[in-house]
C-alpha cells in the first residue's frame, strides 16, 4: 500500500460521505474506512426493489461505486476530490437481503487514476463481515484537484 497522502484521510471520508444525498437515500452507512479499503453497509428496502421484490441494480450500483470511490479517495491528497470515470459491474445473484455489504479496495493506486476493485454481499445481520457474494466491480477512478469539486 503507498504511503498516505493525508493522514486525516479517514474523517475526510467520512465528511464527504455525510454530504452524499445519494447514500442517505439508500440509507447506506460508512462501515468500515481505512487506507485504501471503504465499507459501505445497507439493509433491504422496499423503495429500492424492482419488481420482483430484490433491491434493484441500479441501487447496487450505486452503493458499490460509492464504495470504491471513496477507497480511492481515502488515498488521495487533502485537497483532492474523485470521480468515476470507468466501471464494470457484475450481477451474480438477485439481492435479496436482508442486508448488504460493500467493499472497495485499492488494486493500484495512481497519480492520477486508479484502479479499484469492489465486491457486494448479502448477509444475515448488519455487522456480518461475510455473506454470499451478489455483485463486483472494477472501477477505474480519477484524482481531481483544483477544478471546483468540493473533495
Amino acid at each position: 500500500m503507498p504511503a498516505l497522502a493525508d493522514p486525516d484521510f479517514a474523517a475526510r471520508v467520512r465528511e464527504s460521505f455525510a454530504r452524499q444525498g445519494a447514500m442517505r437515500t439508500l440509507g447506506a452507512t460508512l462501515a468500515h474506512v481505512g487506507p485504501g479499503h471503504v465499507v459501505v453497509a445497507m439493509s433491504h428496502q422496499d423503495a429500492l426493489t424492482q419488481q420482483h421484490g430484490f433491491v434493484h441494480a441500479g441501487m447496487l450500483t450505486t452503493a458499490l461505486d460509492s464504495a470504491c470511490g471513496y477507497a480511492a479517495f481515502s488515498l488521495m491528497p487533502a485537497d483532492a476530490a474523485v470521480l468515476t470515470i470507468e466501471f464494470k459491474m457484475n450481477l451474480l445473484a438477485p439481492a435479496r437481503g436482508p442486508h448488504f455489504r460493500f467493499e472497495g479496495r485499492v488494486a493500484k493506486a495512481g497519480r492520477t487514476i486508479s484502479v479499484v476493485d469492489g465486491r457486494a454481499l448479502q448477509t444475515a445481520t448488519p455487522e456480518a463481515a461475510d455473506g454470499e457474494l451478489i455483485a463486483t466491480m472494477t472501477a477505474t477512478v480519477m484524482t481531481v484537484v483544483g477544478r471546483g469539486i468540493k473533495h
